[in-house]
């Protein structure tokens, strides 16, 4: 990974573990993921035994691991996929890389193994372009510059603190979309990068994602859950919700969100017709939602992600919250997830 100027050793790969069985998942994984520092979080709602082979570095974390640094915080739910973010909270490191157990490694057009590492690696270490977009997408990858028309004033860019890569084989379509094409499949290797514009929203998944830790770890927050919440990606819209946070919060500090390259491949699971009336819910809260991100402005006294997500809680209290109680108690878990990340960090530096 020198050509990104990142350490092997300022990297955590973050798996959310829903099933027990891992061993076909690391296999695959192995000639990707054996350099690194691995976390895996075991889901508190699962009884069985992670089977996990060896030959990795890893630490695995279980509920008594989440009881034991939560406390008795009740707004801050690690059910299910929010599980990941305790793998976000308890990483020292300063980029993670986040994956489903789900998903394998992709092909490239050439049927050569994705490194998910390297690429997203390449996204977060070469800067972003949000407030002019570039028709030749990331100008920053070999063989890519910046068109004709493009202002020398920005040419230099901007941080990247978030790398949101993508998948082949079954597309993160909601359940409607799901269950009315069943046997639509996404088969194209798209090779590019683009840099999401300033105050544009986004659905972000956390399926195969990266960030930087430290400038904006603690706006990914397991906050909005829906009062008839499932196990399946079409059940919730948590990571939708935290990902319109940390878009929000990278636009008001002058940092950007490439999405594209990598890929992974995701397998087959669920049933979209039974999540259709779990999902209803969601779907309709977004009709709210984007509205609302789309128009908040956090204070220019806000310099930090931790900052930037109370003022965010607050506006979430005040302006949806009156709406449905499920946002009053997603702005208090906002509020908590803060208090949380203090507290672990502050526990690091006595150690």
């Amino acid at each position: 990974m020198s050509q990104a100027n990142i350490e092997d050793n300022e990297v955590d790969i973050v798996i959310a573990a829903l099933h027990s069985d891992l061993t076909s998942f690391m296999i695959e994984w192995k000639p990707v993921f054996s350099r690194f520092h691995l976390i895996i979080v075991k889901d508190p709602d699962l009884s069985e035994e992670l089977q996990i082979p060896e030959g990795f570095n890893l630490d695995v974390y279980t509920k008594s691991d989440i009881d034991g640094v939560v406390g008795s915080s009740s707004s801050i739910v690690f059910s299910g996929y929010s599980c990941r973010y305790f793998g976000y909270l308890i990483s020292q490191k300063k980029y993670i890389i986040s994956v489903d157990d789900d998903c394998i490694p992709a092909r490239d057009s050439s049927g050569s193994l994705v490194d998910i590492i390297a690429q997203h690696a390449d996204n977060l270490t070469t800067p972003a372009t949000p407030f002019f977009f570039n028709t030749l997408y990331d100008p920053y990858r070999k063989g890519a510059d910046f068109v004709r028309g493009y202002p020398f004033s920005l040419r230099s860019g901007v941080t990247c603190a978030l790398s949101c890569g993508l998948w082949l084989n079954l597309a993160d379509y909601d359940a409607p979309t799901q269950a009315l094409k069943p046997e639509q499949r996404n088969t194209r290797y798209v090779d590019a990068v683009l840099t999401v514009p300033a105050r544009a929203m986004m659905p972000v998944s956390g399926i195969n994602i990266a960030f930087n830790r430290e400038l904006v770890g603690p706006a990914l927050i397991p906050a909005l859950k829906l009062a008839g919440e499932g196990k399946l990606r079409w059940e919730t819209v948590e990571d939708i919700w935290s990902g319109m946070c940390v878009k929000v919060i990278c636009d008001h500090l002058g940092l950007g969100v490439k999405s594209g390259l990598p890929y992974v491949w995701r397998n087959e699971r669920g049933n979209a017709i039974d999540s259709l009336k779990k999902e209803w819910e969601g779907m309709k809260l977004m009709e709210e939602v984007v509205p609302f991100f789309q128009s908040v402005r956090l204070p220019q006294s806000a310099i930090k992600a931790e900052d930037c997500v109370v003022e965010m809680a607050k506006t979430v209290k005040e302006q949806l919250g009156q709406s449905d109680p499920m946002f009053a108690r997603a702005a208090e878990a906002m509020v908590e997830w803060v208090k949380l990340w203090k507290a672990v960090r502050s526990r690091e530096l006595s150690t």
